[in-house]
């Protein structure tokens, strides 16, 4: 596809290699909202033209929008889900900024030292959490064990290209930790949307902090995929623990998944209709964020799993502190904002029960929201694509 007379500047050029998928339709192309949104700021933020790479084969995308190839600011090359990447794909570029999770993307590093181009790599989940992921899966066990020693054998190569390129953009702590940490020109960034027109007001902290210290029942949330790699399926039973211990509360869950019809039969067997409420996914930026903001007290986080997880810096944004389960990401996010509270992977009682605590000492909940807000403002949508295009930019001329 003809990329746009908007991203034909004159300067150097940046080629995207991403593993957001795209879906061909009649009316345009439908693709992750979160993605679109981040190619429209690198092509602002950039001095020349930028354009993708995205590959051909996703079914369906859960929070996507259709666009128009000729109405972005950046141009966009589909190509099919089994090609391999060539020398042809990175010709006219002058950097590449590609995706390290992806095994596509494994020869990477060769293609651009035979071109002279400059190559930068993203990554975001670390071999832990792959196997994770392998292991929760429903499939019989060869499967899962053939899978294990596939991720094993990627990962040899993947640390290869990691060791060779140019830079390093690291998607949370945990890749920090992993892939960057002894490397140079390496970036650490904590993914998500939020800017500043979308972070929690003055006005509404304070009657967060009213509503928490005057004793109504806490308000908690949950939102994304109703997946077993989301914990989805320790809602319920956490849910019916607090009832057990007599504990006045609400959790609001939205989202949908494989556990939707799991989680609606447990809310009806378990009598929790007055406390667990199930809504279908809402738009993140006018409805999910104004009610963080104003109707809800913490996320409830079971994310056994250590990606880095936008929704963690999102509910943040919103005033809300994260309790859950300590991964590697949301432990290392604590150390480093107080932002929380956490309970030993996959310990739904010793979650229950830190809940517990943590509704009886409102005063310190109330101060961990304002930790939570200020540790996401210092990471906000704007901030977080410039230092990337600075690191860029920097490479580029390195």
């Amino acid at each position: 596809m003809t990329p746009s007379d908007a991203s034909q500047s004159c300067g150097p050029s940046l080629l995207v290699i991403s593993s957001a998928p795209v879906v061909e339709t009649s009316s345009g192309l439908h693709v992750d909202i979160k993605f679109i949104e981040g190619m429209k700021l690198y092509a602002k933020l950039w001095t020349g033209k930028v354009s993708c790479l995205l590959r051909r084969g996703a079914s369906s995308i859960p929070f996507g929008m259709t666009v128009e190839p000729e109405d972005l600011n950046f141009g966009i090359e589909l190509i099919d889900a089994d090609t391999a990447l060539t020398d042809a794909h990175i010709s006219n570029c002058d950097i590449v900024l590609g995706a390290g999770d992806s095994h596509w993307t494994l020869n990477l590093m060769e293609l651009c030292k035979r071109k002279g181009v400059k190559c930068v790599i993203t990554i975001e989940y670390i071999l832990e959490t792959r196997l994770q992921i392998v292991w929760l899966n429903k499939r019989n066990w060869l499967k899962k064990l053939y899978s294990s020693f596939w991720n094993l054998n990627v990962e040899r190569k993947r640390r290869r290209l990691l060791r060779t390129a140019h830079g390093i953009q690291a998607n949370g702590y945990p890749a920090f930790e992993a892939y960057g940490r002894n490397r140079p020109n390496t970036l650490l960034y904590l993914d998500n949307r939020l800017h500043a027109g979308l972070f929690a007001t003055a006005d509404e902290m304070a009657a967060r902090q009213e509503r928490l210290l005057s004793g109504a029942p806490l308000r908690l949330i949950n939102s994304g995929r109703l997946e077993p790699m989301k914990g989805a399926q320790d809602l319920i039973p956490i849910a019916t623990a607090l009832r057990r211990y007599g504990m006045a509360f609400e959790l609001h869950i939205y989202g949908t998944g494989s556990l939707e019809a799991a989680i609606r039969d447990g809310i009806a067997k378990n009598d929790l209709q007055k406390n667990v409420f199930l809504h279908a996914p809402v738009d993140f930026e006018t409805v999910l964020v104004p009610l963080s903001r104003q109707r809800m007290d913490i996320f409830l986080s079971c994310h056994r799993q250590s990606d880095p997880s936008c929704t963690y810096i999102e509910s943040m944004g919103c005033g809300l502190p994260i309790i859950g389960y300590e991964n590697r990401m949301l432990s290392s996010l604590n150390a480093a904002g107080n932002i929380g509270w956490t309970a030993p992977l996959g310990a739904k009682n010793k979650l229950s029960e830190e809940i517990i605590s943590v509704n009886r000492d409102r005063k310190n909940l109330s101060e961990t929201s304002k930790n939570a807000l200020y540790f996401a403002i210092q990471h906000d949508f704007y901030k977080t694509f410039n230092k990337r295009v600075q690191q860029l930019k920097y490479t580029l001329n390195f």
